[in-house]
């Protein structure tokens, strides 16, 4: 593993931080530092052009910082505290103190992770109410998220099938790694072949409204069953990645409840979503983005493996993940449509 950047080194000592933590532990993901400070969180950007994300300049980071708490509040309002100044001063690092900035931080409240529906879902504490109520939680977000004109062409079959094509691209590099040449074939086929066969069905949901402002990145390590429901960590850094029709959405924690073993419980979310919407035609679509959601997942994964700062034993872990959820997109491609 390479050598930590020297600020994030500095940013794990725990005189730094206001609330005195005895402790502060590092958890990494491929677009960021997070800093776990006691009952706090301060989440620094690695200043990284990913392609699809560029966090390479301060004044960059700055803006996806406030994006980030702005964004992420229409779900978990109580958790995003707001954008920390990290500053320097005669060689002294100080949160919101005297000097220059040198980086910024998310400052969040810190959410029980053993209330995490990731975590809950190992221990078989997910009861098919609490899905429901993540249902109508999300259906009342989906009715009252920004929809227009801009926000409604990503919904477009040109825009999907760029966004699909991206996708295969992306993972080109992999093949053979985190992705078999065959299975690569069979879900590339699949995907061409469902918007070929479908240009009205894309078409209808735009007219209908179903293309909204949405989360962009609901699985289940984003929902804490805390106070209330908190779906956060939203994604900031690509709207195009966050807009679009909602069936994608809903298929994204379906799938992700077939990842973990539960295909009832998914079925159950999609059929309180369903309830909640009203909206039936997107059944449809489910097995769709349920593939599209697992390849992205997969791809997202596999990038990981290029990234220095991960020890290769979690690389190891990374790539089972990896694999896993191809396997899991493949398995849609020979689905029946849910009923």
């Amino acid at each position: 593993m390479a050598t930590l950047p020297e600020l994030i080194q500095a940013l794990l000592d725990p005189k730094i931080y206001p609330n005195s933590p005895p402790r502060v532990d590092l958890v990494q993901t491929q677009m960021s530092f997070v800093f776990l400070a006691g009952d706090l969180v301060y989440k620094v950007k690695k200043p990284v052009n990913l392609g699809y994300l560029d966090y390479t300049t301060l004044e960059k980071r700055l803006f996806f910082c406030s994006k980030e708490i702005d964004l992420n509040r229409r779900l978990c309002p109580d958790a995003y505290l707001g954008v920390v100044s990290i500053t320097e001063q005669e060689g002294k690092l100080s949160l919101d103190g005297p000097g220059r900035p040198i980086e910024y931080a998310v400052k969040m409240c810190h959410l029980p992770q053993d209330r995490m529906m990731s975590a809950m879902l190992v221990r078989g504490q997910v009861m098919p109410e609490m899905l429901a109520s993540v249902a109508r939680k999300l259906a009342g977000f989906h009715n009252k998220a920004e929809t227009n004109a801009t926000i409604s062409a990503f919904g477009a079959l040109d825009t999907v099938r760029q966004n699909t094509e991206e996708n295969f691209e992306q993972t080109g590099k992999y093949i053979g790694t985190t992705i078999s040449p065959e299975r690569y074939q069979r879900i590339k086929v699949y995907t061409e072949d469902f918007l070929a066969q479908n240009s009205s069905l894309f078409d209808r949901r735009i007219s209908e409204g179903r293309i909204r402002d949405c989360h962009g990145d609901l699985h289940a390590a984003h929902i804490c069953f805390c106070h209330d429901i908190c779906i956060y960590d939203c994604i900031e850094f690509n709207d195009r990645f966050r807009y679009g029709d909602v069936a994608s959405e809903v298929a994204f924690l379906a799938m992700d409840l077939d990842h973990y073993g539960q295909p009832e419980l998914s079925r159950h979310f999609v059929d309180a979503y369903v309830d909640a919407s009203k909206d039936r035609e997107l059944k449809t679509l489910l097995n769709f983005y349920k593939c599209y959601r697992a390849y992205i997942r997969g791809k997202v994964e596999g990038f990981k493996l290029d990234d220095p700062h991960i020890a290769q034993a979690e690389k190891d872990s990374i790539l089972t993940v990896a694999r896993d959820y191809f396997e899991l997109a493949d398995s849609y491609t020979a689905a029946a449509e849910p009923v």
